[in-house]
Parts: structure tokens; C-alpha cells; sequence
């Protein structure tokens, strides 16, 4: 992860996430063809606000899981609320069928999980994430 150190004007250190969020209602929406344009929109969304997505996968249709890194400066909740806020609204624009298999329209889960990479070696988190990709 070395080469992947961004000098911020505080610091020259990231701080890596592994974050998991649900589909409102855990309902099985995210199919290959979405999950494939949310990877492009994840990675584009990342670049825009100033952090990075190393990996980002679909588990069981219903949640994802992302490995984050981000300078100090950028908080956690700001993140999830860019990627969660920003997907489903360009989602519902390219898929306006998405929203009709919703109960009243909501894609995400209010909630999400995180854990700063730290606590457990980031190889371990990236295989976590890694087998959550599911055949569908």
C-alpha cells in the first residue's frame, strides 16, 4: 500500500476502510449489469471527491463491500454518504425500472458498516472482499 501513500498538506498517510452497505430491505436488485456500472460510478465518484476505492464488490445481489483509502481529512460518513447518495441517483437514471422493484423508491439501507483497516491486515480484508463476488 506504500505506493499508494497521497501527501495531503497535513500528512502523507491514508487511512483505509473496509466499508458494507444493504439494499433497503436486503431485496436481490443488484444484478451483473448493474453491479458493473456501479464500479464505473464508484471509481469515478472517488476521483471527484478525493479518495480511493481499491476494491469494490457486489455479495449475494444485496450489499457491497468497498476497501477504501482516504486522507485524514476526508471522513468516513462523507464517503459512504457520496458513494450511497450519488449511485442511486444516477442508477435510478439509467435503470428507472430499479426503482419500481423498491419499496417506496429507496435503493440503500439507511445504515452501513466500517472498519478501519488495522485491526485485522489488509490482505486479510482484500480476500474478504475479493470472495464476495458472487456467479450468478
Amino acid at each position: 500500500m506504500k505506493e499508494n501513500l497521497v501527501h495531503s498538506r497535513t500528512c502523507v498517510y491514508n487511512l483505509n476502510y473496509h466499508v458494507v452497505w444493504s439494499v433497503k430491505h436486503r431485496n436481490k436488485v443488484l444484478t451483473p449489469e448493474i453491479e458493473v456500472e456501479m464500479q464505473s460510478l464508484v471509481q469515478e465518484i472517488a476521483g471527484e471527491k478525493g479518495f480511493i476505492v481499491h476494491l469494490f464488490e457486489v455479495g449475494e445481489r444485496d450489499h457491497v463491500h468497498c476497501f477504501i483509502s482516504a486522507p485524514p481529512k476526508i471522513s468516513v460518513s462523507y464517503m459512504v454518504k457520496m458513494l450511497k447518495g450519488i449511485t442511486a441517483r444516477k442508477l435510478f437514471i439509467k435503470y428507472p425500472e430499479l426503482k419500481k422493484s423498491l419499496w417506496k423508491g429507496v435503493l440503500w439501507n439507511h445504515n452501513y458498516y466500517v472498519e478501519s483497516i488495522g485491526s485485522v491486515s489488509e490482505e486479510n480484508i482484500r480476500l474478504y472482499i475479493e470472495k464476495q463476488t458472487n456467479s450468478y
